[in-house]
């Protein structure tokens, strides 16, 4: 049948000349990407300075779902795809990475043992922690706190050497460490700054938004993997969620992530076409995040 052909046979009916178009390289699209998503997070950051009561909390939550979403261009340049620049790959990496607790380099060695062994039990760094499996697990998992108290372990136990993951290459592991040890002088230098010059809006424009949107960004990449088998051909073990603009914008196209897993090195701009390619060989999809959180509910009881 053929939508039982694997990701690698299913790339191998696309031409090499289309391949070559899709992984092309620009500046440009990433730029008018990130400048909408930065208008947006402008947008919303000045709804909150100038809102009260029960709207204020409208706006903080609008605010923080438009700034944790700042992952995905992080995830995009960290791959290198979001620009053909490499300085502008590393600058918005550190600038997401910076405000979402999330240091690039480490993010980088993470995120690409998971592209290697996506849905391996043993190597996939993803599956470390157990997805949800009931109620109480799923409410947690989505409250976000299991992400900041990990974010903040791991940027620690780096700064001091410890617990580093196997997938992180000997050679890099003094530039890990170094790495942790600058981010965390740089929040501490944010922290007292803040303090001394009473920059309230690092509360109420960053700290207490993120919070407040973290739930969002769990529940969007809790879809990409969660109650996919665990097999290695990527058209089954990844979930491509076919959502509205507005989501697709703001995930820099990454809900067609069975696309990106199949070929990491397409950038987000060229993820629609490459879906397109592969329709009716997808093996895990959603109409939409209501339907994939269904699913997701559905395999508990499996």
């Amino acid at each position: 049948m053929e939508n039982e052909v694997t990701h690698k046979e299913a790339l191998a009916l696309i031409s090499a000349s289309e391949l070559t178009r899709l992984r092309s390289l620009s500046d440009w699209p990433g730029t008018l990407r990130l400048a909408g998503h930065l208008m947006i997070l402008a947008a919303t950051g000045f709804a909150v300075l100038h809102t009260r009561g029960i709207f204020c909390l409208a706006t903080s939550i609008a605010h923080g779902v438009v700034l944790v979403f700042l992952f995905t261009p992080l995830h995009e340049s960290i791959h290198g795809t979001a620009f053909r620049s490499p300085w502008l790959n590393a600058a918005v990496s550190h600038l997401a990475g910076y405000l979402l607790l999330l240091p690039p380099r480490y993010f980088r060695y993470f995120h690409f043992a998971h592209h290697r062994f996506t849905q391996d039990p043993e190597f996939d760094p993803e599956l470390e922690t157990p997805k949800p499996r009931t109620w109480p697990q799923y409410l947690w998992h989505l409250s976000g706190i299991p992400f900041w108290k990990g974010a903040v372990l791991v940027l620690i136990n780096h700064a001091r050497g410890r617990k580093i993951g196997a997938y992180v290459p000997a050679p890099a592991i003094a530039k890990l460490i170094r790495e942790a040890r600058l981010y965390l002088v740089a929040y501490a230098l944010t922290f007292v700054v803040g303090l001394s010059l009473q920059l309230s809006w690092i509360l109420y424009l960053w700290i207490l938004p993120a919070l407040l949107g973290q739930p969002f960004l769990r529940a969007y990449l809790l879809a990409e993997h969660a109650a996919c088998p665990l097999v290695t051909d990527m058209l089954a073990n990844t979930r491509t969620t076919f959502c509205n603009a507005s989501v697709r914008f703001l995930a820099w196209n990454m809900p067609h992530h069975t696309a990106h897993h199949a070929l990491p090195t397409v950038p987000f701009h060229q993820l629609p076409h490459l879906t397109r390619l592969l329709d009716g060989r997808l093996k895990a999809t959603a109409r939409g995040y209501g339907e994939a959180h269904r699913q997701i509910r559905k395999a508990w009881q499996a």
